[in-house]
């Protein structure tokens, strides 16, 4: 059997740059062990895997799709930047002309939306609660050494960790922020955070006027150490922030090499190219 696998650089137009994600085709079942096999091999962020979910199912007609992500380690139950990934292969490269793409995931099912020339993601929501500091101080240590933290939330709904630190810190300083990603697993000893998210309230004046936040991720438990951009995190961020800044509309700067501004409106791609993956 040939599954086609296909690279997309997601939140970008620009070849090397963004997130990237595999993306497999599967016309028939795979065997379990394959998906995290072939995962590891491609040896990206995420590789998401389309799936059909009746027998008279077509890639170029069909509006509904199973879809799952894998890291080189693990499964996942949410990639954003991958969904997006797998939207784009279904647009561009099989021509799929529905105007909305539904995915049924771990996640329940999400949409991808054609808007003009570019692809809109509904992902949901997930609240954070105020956490504790003293239950994940040595995480938050070697996360960020002494610097001061203005608040500390978890979603449990995504094993995510969201530390803002201090509004005092220019963007500079989160951008610069040197952190070694591989101690946070012995440095977390609750067992219940999965992913790390780093973030500080938007400048809104000079150079970078307009963004609101500025943030990074780290999940070396999924055995990503930094992820570029990531749907996931955002869904957690969109959630905090709105309710701190009282707004619906944001827009982020991540910062991670290779990476321009996104928005959470508008996803472009840029689709880097074909292979075959043969399991005869």
């Amino acid at each position: 059997m040939q599954i086609p696998v296909f690279t997309v650089d997601a939140f970008t137009n620009r070849p090397f740059f963004g997130n990237p994600a595999a993306v497999c085709l599967l016309e028939n079942d795979l065997d379990e062990d394959l998906h995290q096999k072939i995962a590891m091999e491609m040896n990206l962020s995420e590789t998401a895997f389309i799936r059909k979910l009746h027998p008279g199912d077509d890639f170029t007609k069909s509006s509904c799709f199973g879809l799952r992500w894998f890291t080189p380690a693990n499964e996942v139950p949410l990639c954003g930047h991958a969904t997006l990934a797998a939207a784009a292969v279904l647009v561009h490269i099989q021509k799929n002309k529905n105007s909305v793409l539904t995915f049924v995931t771990l996640s329940g099912e999400l949409r991808a939306r054609q808007v003009e020339d570019h692809i809109v993601l509904d992902l949901p929501l997930y609240l954070t609660y105020p956490q504790v500091l003293q239950e994940v101080e040595e995480l938050i240590k070697a996360a960020v050494g002494d610097m001061i933290v203005q608040d500390l939330r978890y979603s449990p709904d995504t094993k995510k960790l969201l530390v803002r630190l201090s509004d005092a810190y220019e963007r500079s300083v989160l951008e610069e922020l040197q952190v070694s990603a591989q101690r946070f697993l012995s440095a977390e000893k609750t067992g219940k955070v999965k992913g790390l998210i780093l973030t500080l309230k938007g400048n809104s004046s000079g150079k970078c006027k307009g963004h609101d936040f500025y943030s990074r991720y780290f999940a070396p438990w999924y055995g990503v150490l930094e992820d570029p951009v990531t749907g996931s995190a955002h869904a957690v961020l969109s959630s905090y922030w709105s309710e701190q800044l009282g707004k619906k509309e944001m827009l982020d700067q991540i910062f991670k090499q290779h990476l321009a501004p996104s928005t959470a409106k508008n996803f472009p791609v840029f689709l880097q190219g074909e292979m075959l993956y043969d399991l005869c």
